[in-house]
């Protein structure tokens, strides 16, 4: 992606490295954590984390035995991430990996699909994965639903003001989404959207798992997250719906998986 100095000027905040450590965020972690458990292949494996941030991907999958090397194109997130045990780290562009063909035994996309707006560096960005990863290594990548946005605002109480109305709605049509808030452009996906530029970058077929469900949207979902045994009973009821194609849509991301066949 082109690191534009807006995009730097946010992550320079240096909020990232929390985001999904507190409050309802930690959902989406532990759903992502939940489902890469699943699909992933043994440790130690070795494992690409593209567009990685500062390391909350890889810092618990290096604890889980992988061997991880991290590739960002915001530095400070490569300071961040070479901090943390057994995790390699350097600046990366998703759509050029620095590493040979079929090297990889997984690559993890959770984050640069959202930040490639123009279809072609999606498409290009999944190819370069495919390329990178071993026959039968697995591929995943996270996108943000096209109505995440909407549910967001009113969730927040932000829809009340006409600039985030604005931003929401064009969001809605093309899936462009320019945040008053964040100030940056990202690019929102209609689930139905996600397997053809899987398809497009060489893949034969992906699965689409909803990571959050409605449970995001819930108010007390902080009071759940904070006890561990009401928790475990949302995840695992998420779990039970996770790719039902009606509820996708719902969830505030998608991660879609697939593996290379040849």
């Amino acid at each position: 992606m082109t690191v534009t100095p807006e995009l730097l000027a946010y992550y320079g905040q240096d909020r990232e490295h929390a985001r999904l450590r507190e409050g309802r965020g930690r959902l989406e972690l532990w759903r992502t954590q939940d489902v890469l458990r699943r699909v992933l292949p043994p440790a130690p494996a070795r494992v690409l984390d593209v567009g990685g941030g500062p390391g909350t991907h890889a810092e618990w999958l290096s604890a889980d035995g992988y061997e991880v090397e991290l590739l960002d194109p915001i530095a400070l997130h490569v300071r961040h991430a070479s901090r943390l045990s057994g995790v390699t780290a350097r600046l990366g562009d998703a759509r050029h990996l620095p590493v040979p063909d079929a090297s990889v035994d997984a690559v993890l996309l959770l984050g640069p699909l959202y930040h490639l707006h123009e279809r072609a560096d999606r498409v290009r960005a999944l190819a370069e994965a495919r390329r990178a990863v071993r026959p039968g290594g697995v591929v995943a990548a996270a996108t943000i639903n096209r109505y995440a946005a909407m549910h967001d605002t009113i969730y927040h109480g932000h829809y009340l003001q006409e600039r985030e109305r604005r931003a929401v709605h064009a969001a809605l049509a093309d899936g462009i989404m320019l945040s008053p808030g964040h100030g940056f452009t990202a690019y929102m996906h209609d689930p139905e959207e996600v397997p053809g530029e899987f398809a497009d970058a060489g893949f034969a077929e992906a699965v689409r798992y909803g990571l959050e469900g409605a449970f995001w949207l819930y108010g007390d979902v902080g009071d759940w997250l904070d006890d561990p045994e009401r928790r475990e009973l949302m995840l695992d009821a998420q779990r039970s719906m996770e790719s039902v194609p009606s509820l996708l849509g719902v969830s505030g991301h998608l991660l879609t998986v697939s593996r290379r066949d040849r």
